[in-house]
């Protein structure tokens, strides 16, 4: 059975967001950006909410200016993404489709049918996977930066979900990696 990871890149106060709707602050580094690629190289399908694929879906069409970020565009570009959207009229990547709802038994079934690894995109989704119980693991990068608010990493108000710290990584930048097994 593959697995379902959620990776989100956060402020040490964790939000993946500011109270404006920006994430400058996000960007990854080159030494944390590879270290991202190296999770992602196992996924073969992404699950984005509507905000997410529309900012995810720049790899569509970059070149990437390093090595680095070549690697991370074919890599986003040769895996399959579904967008689950009651709004969205069309995409504009390749290996898209979109869903009108998200429905948890249609993701237990892809988890048990793929031969690659999933991984849930945006924090709106990544909560209702999270309450489905379908989220194997966490992938927290916290930025050394606090925002003071905006969008939530991890949803609130959620079930208790227990969690095993599987490994831990700083970075140079002084970005942390938390990887948690649910």
């Amino acid at each position: 059975m593959a697995r379902l990871t959620y990776s989100a890149i956060a402020s040490l106060d964790g939000y993946v967001a500011d109270a404006d709707g920006t994430f400058d602050w996000a960007a990854p580094d080159e030494e944390v950006h590879a270290f991202v690629n190296d999770l992602e190289r196992p996924v073969g399908t992404y699950l984005y909410g509507r905000r997410m694929y529309e900012v995810m879906a720049y790899w569509e069409t970059a070149d990437g200016s390093t090595g680095i970020t070549r690697d991370f565009a074919e890599l986003w570009r040769s895996a399959d993404k579904i967008v689950y959207s009651t709004t969205l009229e069309s995409v504009t990547s390749a290996r898209t489709r979109i869903e009108r709802s998200f429905d948890p038994e249609a993701v237990r079934r892809l988890k048990a049918s793929s031969g690659r690894d999933l991984s849930v995109g945006g924090p709106g989704l990544a909560a209702q996977a999270i309450a489905a119980g379908l989220v194997d693991e966490l992938h927290l990068f916290l930025v050394p930066v606090l925002v003071g608010g905006g969008t939530r990493a991890l949803p609130g108000g959620a079930a208790r979900v227990p969690l095993e710290l599987v490994d831990e990584h700083r970075f140079g930048s002084g970005v942390v990696h938390l990887h948690y097994r649910t």
